[in-house]
């Protein structure tokens, strides 16, 4: 007999989506609001129709430890529909949505399992308790910063079992480190599933023995969290072989367009431009509704007509315009304007004044980027400044770089025009 369950994440039920709400069109505003309970309710809506076993989330229900009644009721009337469907649920809390954090009064269905600061092994069938065991554990308080996997003890062997765990695997510098392990303590441990959560964007970590998997969050809730996002159907073989299905619950996609203005003339064109990116972020987005980030970017001619007052401003207008009431919505959150103007960058390079030093100096950066901390060592040392200067990596450094070089030719080019 196949084992299936559907593994998930990282919910947030709830999620504020503030800044970005404030500043949307109503639709947006609306879809955004319930962008979190509309992908809960796509998950149990694939569990039931796909008749699963059961149901794991590993952590961050909610958005916060002071969740809200509204988040709280609309994920235990979720796990009833399930229970209603005989489909079983497994559930551990995170540092989101730690066991301390405020909890209102309402009932769990019975086949629902929460687990509580200490490992415990629950079976997976009721009336086949030796077959399958999920160990699992919860955050009982927001900071945890010890190894969880230590505390987990004896596993049994005869059984195929899922540990179901809130963690950091391995460091990953994108989200903080709680509950930090190894890959190798997961694959140490006796374990043959790990559903894991915390990270947002999916990976698999190991394919077998023991796969480890994060499912990523179903819903995508700012720019850095671009792309489908959505829950693995787990099928288990009696032999024990395991196989991930990615499906997609996001109802909301969030996107980054990036147009080069370098081949445009015209206002035209880069109107036309735009059209074209938003209709391709629609015809990619599998029926959902997209939230895009745009950057313009290169030398080109139009950098001059961007450089008016309001010009970026009236094109954000303009495209949301087109774009924002139609269902599915494409809405421009933002449009950044990299651009630089057109110049023969080698001749000006080659030349005596003083745009050309910047240039060269320029240069010599990026070959050297060490060269910023003697011309900078003010800043480098100072007391405010430094520690935001120690962090920058080395992409950041480059696009900074970049970024001030294009403004010194736009001024400095101008000025010789």
């Amino acid at each position: 007999m196949t084992l299936r369950f559907v593994h998930a994440a990282d919910l947030h039920l709830d999620s504020p989506f503030r800044g970005i709400r404030a500043a949307a069109p109503e639709n947006v505003a609306r879809a955004l609001y319930s962008a979190t309970f509309d992908s809960y309710r796509n998950i149990i809506d694939l569990c039931i129709s796909e008749r699963v076993d059961a149901l794991l989330v590993a952590g961050d229900i909610y958005d916060g430890a002071d969740r809200s009644l509204r988040a709280q009721q609309a994920f235990i009337d979720g796990l009833r529909s399930l229970d209603s469907a005989g489909i079983r649920s497994f559930v551990c809390h995170g540092n989101h949505d730690p066991l301390d954090g405020w909890e209102a009064r309402l009932s769990y269905p019975d086949g629902c399992h929460r687990f509580g600061a200490e490992f415990e092994a629950v079976p997976f069938f009721p009336d086949a308790p030796e077959r399958v065991l999920v160990y699992g554990i919860s955050y009982p308080t927001r900071d945890v910063y010890d190894n969880l996997v230590a505390r987990l003890g004896q596993v049994d062997a005869a059984a195929f079992t899922i540990g179901l765990l809130h963690a950091n695997v391995g460091g990953n510098t994108d989200h903080a480190l709680y509950a930090p392990c190894s890959l190798d303590d997961l694959a140490q441990s006796g374990i043959d599933y790990w559903a894991l959560g915390h990270v947002h964007t999916r990976q698999v970590l190991r394919e077998r023995a023991p796969t480890v998997v994060y499912p990523g969050n179903p819903q995508g809730r700012h720019p850095n969290e671009p792309g489908a996002r959505g829950v693995y159907l787990v099928e288990v073989t009696d032999d024990g072989s395991v196989s991930l299905d990615f499906r997609p619950t996001d109802t909301v996609r969030w996107a980054h367009a990036s147009i080069d203005i370098s081949a445009m003339e015209t206002e035209q064109d880069l109107i036309d431009g735009i059209d074209d990116a938003m209709q391709n972020l629609l015809d990619g987005a599998e029926g959902r509704s997209v939230v895009v980030r745009m950057t313009l970017n290169s030398r080109g001619e139009l950098n001059r007509f961007l450089r008016q007052p309001g010009a970026v401003d009236d094109l954000l207008a303009g495209v949301n315009g087109q774009w924002s009431d139609r269902l599915p919505f494409v809405w421009c959150e933002r449009i950044q304007d990299e651009t630089a103007a057109a110049i023969d960058r080698d001749a000006l390079r080659s030349g005596e004044d003083f745009l050309a030093e910047v240039l060269r100096t320029a240069d010599q950066v990026r070959q050297d980027p060490a060269t910023l901390n003697d011309g900078l060592a003010d800043l480098y040392q100072h007391r405010r400044f430094r520690q935001h200067l120690a962090a920058l990596t080395e992409e950041e450094i480059a696009a900074l770089l970049n970024e001030a070089e294009a403004m010194a030719v736009n001024l400095l080019a101008e000025d010789e025009r």
